[in-house]
């Protein structure tokens, strides 16, 4: 590294430190007093430590007074408590307890911790051993912890214990019953059990356990088909069943391989996964004496299984209404018809009965439906698989609160689950994105953000002037964590952001009216964008979805003085199922020439220069950096790939969601292609659409960042793609994270990563002016 290498690479280290040093907000609870005028914020936010290589989570409390309907008094603690240890916080529906999760400290990371305190010191403290269950389940998709509202029983998700291992020693296999294991013996390995993929790594068998409070008894709950992995459990409510208490949750079936064979494909970013609501009794209960299981669901307990959507092929996230009498639920069908592995949600709703028997059947409504072509202006469709607010309802006990994708931004809607009316009540004539964090009664507590703003937190109120329809009101709440963010405000304060239409070009007559329409790029324009540099930035999926929102490595880049053009092509959700549907089938093409009409768009606009072009992505994205540098190689001056999907045929025998490989090349018919055996056909179609088959074409450096630990994407991929371009005399950087998995989110690796992009990009787009 030469002497203008070294300063450079000092000088963003020192900006990107004051981006890294901006918290997140991960989640609020409003918890209330006896005074209705007053209640408390709990917030949970996150810092990167660079030099312990992790993340420290704080909570922040607030005491919130309100005078009047306009009054609004914020008053915040002096200073955050670290949660040192922590892997879930969760509050009681009182609010008056708090239960703290520790999953395997360090000293003793065999043991999990369930902490409880009340208001004023540590109630009860569990120690619960692998004999038992192995770590709680704290991530967004199996995670559920919920308090029964008696506040006695706490249901939680947690690792099966593992199976037992065979052990040796010198005259062999040691039988049943034979001592633990010794200097003179050894445990085998036994047989290998499948994990649920990427993020889930040794971590296979989710179940599904309830805690005792005052006995400090853990019990598994019976009567689960083994077959099938638990989540998201709630408890119903205590009214509706008499004196039997009920717990329902989302269970998926790990026989989900092709040809239904026993395979647990990849489910982190799947809601392709199908699944379904079930119901038990809690353990702590006996069975019902009267109930009639049918088909499988008696298990040799005598406990019943009852599944509550039959006829659904997806159903996660289910909310009781706050009296009892209706349970709603998401479902991702189109997902699982389809084999997109995302796609648009719809909402259903089943009335509960106040005493309810394990052999009642329900019936289903649809409360909103999939939106299949969105016109612009008018609401796209439900986009949040991601996730829903354990409390998600307003005082009146019919209105959800939900955070969704809408084009290119995120917005919070407020919906009525008797009526199916959907409202946008975030402000409509702005970039920002936004996200709910907390209800309190009728009004919302939210975080707001731009690309060039840091989150913010709002608090929203309903307000109905006379004579007119209600509106929201959104008042911005200062917090100390603003300290930080001002900073980096002031680093980007000469940017600006909109949201470009692009229409689409020479659509083919085969294409969906919806698959015809405009799609959308966010521009993050310098103050001469013009003359500046620009990144193009390539979200992966391909159905996921860049929103509007803050992200510290974009913000990071536009500092660097670039502009960014993110582009949402087609097959990005939150622009309706038709348009979402396009692609399959068409990666490689479609998609490419969609980012080649936003670069046209931008430049046909006199927005930015066509000689000082880079462009980034991740997973899809890197598949699409990597087809764009070939496909176009006059078009990009240098170019950056995480983790990226460059040959789908090596990809298929090595990923955790081979499934994917079939259905972006194939479309909708892979589902009924695929195999574990590809056939030589399909194994050319898979090259074909692929970045290797036009490797030789290449003339832009190429900067490649591999997670080590990535099993979405394996290093293979990479690393064959990059040695392709050494082989022909091509620039290639290699930069290996072998602790890190699919995101590369561990602090240092995101760090180390973005300032070797920053430095790559300037070297060569310096370079190419």
């Amino acid at each position: 590294m030469d002497a203008i290498m070294s300063e450079e690479y000092a000088s963003q280290s020192k900006l990107l430190q004051e981006f890294t040093n901006v918290p997140t907000i991960d989640s609020a609870w409003i918890l209330k007093t006896n005074n209705e005028d007053r209640s408390t914020v709990m917030l949970s936010i996150n810092q990167a430590d660079l030099l312990a290589n992790s993340s420290r989570k704080y909570i922040l409390y607030s005491h919130v007074t309100r005078a009047g309907t306009s009054s609004l008094d914020f008053q915040w603690s002096p200073f955050p408590i670290e949660m040192t240890g922590v892997s879930a916080i969760v509050p009681s529906p009182s609010g008056s307890k708090l239960l703290l999760v520790r999953n395997g400290e360090k000293g003793c990371p065999t043991i999990t911790k369930l902490e409880i305190f009340d208001q004023s010191h540590l109630e009860k403290q569990i120690l619960i051993g692998q004999s038992m269950h192995g770590p709680l389940y704290t991530d967004e998709w199996f995670h559920g912890i919920s308090w029964n509202q008696e506040e006695t029983l706490i249901a939680y998700i947690a690792e099966a214990p593992a199976q037992p291992r065979p052990a040796f020693n010198q005259s062999g296999f040691k039988k049943e019953g034979s001592s633990e294991e010794d200097c003179n013996t050894w445990k085998g390995q036994g047989d290998w059990e499948e994990d649920w993929g990427e993020r889930y790594s040794k971590k296979g068998r989710p179940s599904l356990f309830v805690l005792d409070i005052a006995s400090g008894e853990v019990r598994a709950a019976q009567g689960i088909a083994t077959s099938l992995s638990v989540g998201q459990v709630v408890w119903a409510p205590a009214s509706s069943s008499g004196s039997q208490k009920y717990l329902v949750f989302v269970g998926w079936l790990e026989h989900n391989g092709f040809q239904n064979t026993a395979r647990k494909l990849g489910i982190k970013y799947c809601s392709n996964r199908p699944c379904a609501l079930y119901a038990i009794p809690c353990p702590f209960e006996g069975p019902e004496s009267d109930s009639t299981p049918t088909s499988d669901d008696k298990l040799d307990s005598g406990i019943v299984m009852c599944n509550l959507t039959t006829s659904f092929s997806s159903a996660f996230f289910p909310r009781f209404s706050p009296d009892g009498k209706h349970l709603v639920f998401l479902s991702s069908k189109q997902a699982v018809d389809s084999g997109a592995h995302n796609a648009t949600d719809s909402l259903h709703m089943i009335n509960w009965p106040l005493k309810w028997k394990m052999d009642k059947q329900f019936d289903v409504n649809e409360v909103v439906p999939v939106v299949m072509c969105a016109e612009d202006g008018c609401f796209p469709g439900l986009y949040c698989s991601s996730s829903v607010l354990s409390d998600p309802w307003l005082s009146d006990g019919r209105t959800m609160i939900l955070t969704s994708a809408w084009r290119s931004t995120e917005v919070i809607l407020s919906i009525d689950v008797l009526s199916g009316k959907v409202t946008r009540i975030t402000p409509e004539d702005s970039y920002y994105s936004w996200s709910a964090l907390s209800i309190d009664g009728d009004d919302v507590l939210a975080v707001s953000s731009s690309p060039i703003d840091p989150p913010s937190i709002r608090y929203g109120r309903k307000v109905t002037p006379e004579g007119q329809a209600h509106r929201w009101n959104w008042d911005e709440i200062t917090n100390p964590s603003t300290a930080a963010s001002n900073k980096v405000k002031s680093l980007l304060s000469h940017h600006s952001v909109r949201i470009l239409k692009i229409p689409v070009a020479n659509p083919s007559d085969g294409l969906s009216y919806g698959g015809k329409l405009p799609f959308e790029a966010i521009f993050v324009s310098c103050k001469d964008s013009s003359h500046s540099p620009t990144v193009v930035i390539l979200h992966g999926g391909p159905h996921s979805v860049s929103v509007s929102s803050y992200v510290r490595s974009s913000a990071f880049l536009a500092s660097l003085g670039f502009n960014l053009l993110i582009v949402n092509y087609r097959g990005t959700p939150g622009f309706g199922e038709e348009a979402l549907q396009s692609l399959p089938g068409k990666v490689g093409s479609q998609d490419v020439q969609d980012c080649l009409t936003a670069l046209d768009y931008t430049i046909k606009e006199e927005l930015i220069d066509a000689s000082k072009v880079a462009v980034v992505g991740i997973s899809h994205g890197g598949f699409l950096t990597t087809h764009l540098i070939g496909q176009a190689p006059d078009r990009f001056a240098v170019g950056a790939a995480r983790n990226p999907v460059c040959n789908l045929s090596l990809m298929i025998g090595t990923t955790d969601i081979p499934d994917w490989c079939y259905t972006v090349a194939c479309g909708t018919e892979g589902k009924q292609y695929a195999s574990e055996s590809p056939s030589p056909e399909h194994i050319r179609l898979f090259y074909q659409k692929s970045p290797i088959a036009h490797v030789s074409k290449v003339k832009a450096p190429l900067l490649m960042l591999l997670g080590g630990a990535d099993l979405r994407v394996p290093i293979s991929n990479g690393l064959q793609y990059a040695r392709s371009l050494r082989e022909r005399g091509s620039e290639v950087k290699i930069m290996m994270f072998p602790e890190d998995i699919h995101e590369i989110n561990i602090p240092r690796s995101d760090f180390e990563s973005f300032i070797n992009i920053g430095v790559w990009f300037k070297k060569h787009l310096n370079a190419a002016a």
